[in-house]
């Protein structure tokens, strides 16, 4: 799987920050979530899944047509 970058409001090189795949899917570079209570919201969490948190606005460079 090969990323293009899309989009970070990182200043000093941190994330979070979006990337489109070669497969048609972003990945999603953030925060990790380790709150207890956020975690028991979650649903169908499978083993091989993680969650991360991200500012609702870096999601404008997952639109294709706004990305670089």
């Amino acid at each position: 799987m090969r990323l293009e970058f899309l989009g970070t409001d990182s200043r000093d090189g941190d994330c979070p920050t979006l990337y489109r795949t070669d497969r048609g899917t972003i990945v999603v570079q953030g925060y990790k979530v380790t709150d207890p209570e956020a975690l028991a919201d979650l649903r169908d969490l499978a083993d091989d899944e993680t969650v991360v948190e991200i500012p609702e606005k870096l999601l404008r460079f997952a639109h294709k047509e706004d990305s670089p």
